[in-house]
């Protein structure tokens, strides 16, 4: 697996292409299509990403064989000493082929590169297949978080924890 930063418009494209294809697919088991088309344009928009970015998160797009597997979001918080796992997703034909262990030990090593202690994200509490993999992947649940994003919805969410050694 290859993993490209994200950095100009072609590839941001790219990147919200991919999410379109992945959310879709995937919450429509544990969140509304409303939801689900309220929280694209908020958050993986052209315009939320290439503001993202310009506020200091990166994303990385994951190749195999020159074509895109998944993608990730991260934001270094050096005041923390922590990196917010913002995104990280793989679409549903290349699910099971090791590409999120890839992207994890990617993840670590850009923790140890940057003296960053420990990673953290947020996952929907009725999300269970993801929490297993994130347990299985050596985080654990370090709270509980329910925030109103707009629009009538909230995200209902752990924040669970991984420290970097």
């Amino acid at each position: 697996m290859e993993i490209l930063k994200v950095e100009d418009a072609e590839q941001i494209k790219l990147l919200a292409d991919t999410a379109q294809e992945i959310w879709h697919e995937y919450f429509g088991i544990i969140i509304s299509e409303e939801q689900i088309n309220y929280m694209l344009d908020k958050f993986q928009s052209v315009s939320a990403v290439t503001s993202q970015i310009k506020d200091g998160y990166e994303y990385y797009l994951f190749y195999d064989n020159n074509e895109i597997v998944g993608y990730t979001g991260i934001h270094p918080e050096s005041e923390k000493n922590a990196l917010f796992l913002s995104k990280l997703y793989v679409k549903k034909q290349h699910r099971g082929k090791g590409y999120a262990s890839k992207a994890f030990d990617f993840l670590r090593g850009y923790c140890k590169d940057n003296g960053l202690k420990y990673i953290y994200l947020t996952v929907n509490r009725h999300n269970d297949p993801t929490i297993a993999i994130y347990k299985k992947k050596g985080f654990y649940v370090a709270e509980e978080k329910c925030a109103d994003i707009g629009g009538g919805f909230v995200m209902d969410d752990y924040v669970m924890r991984l420290d970097i050694d």
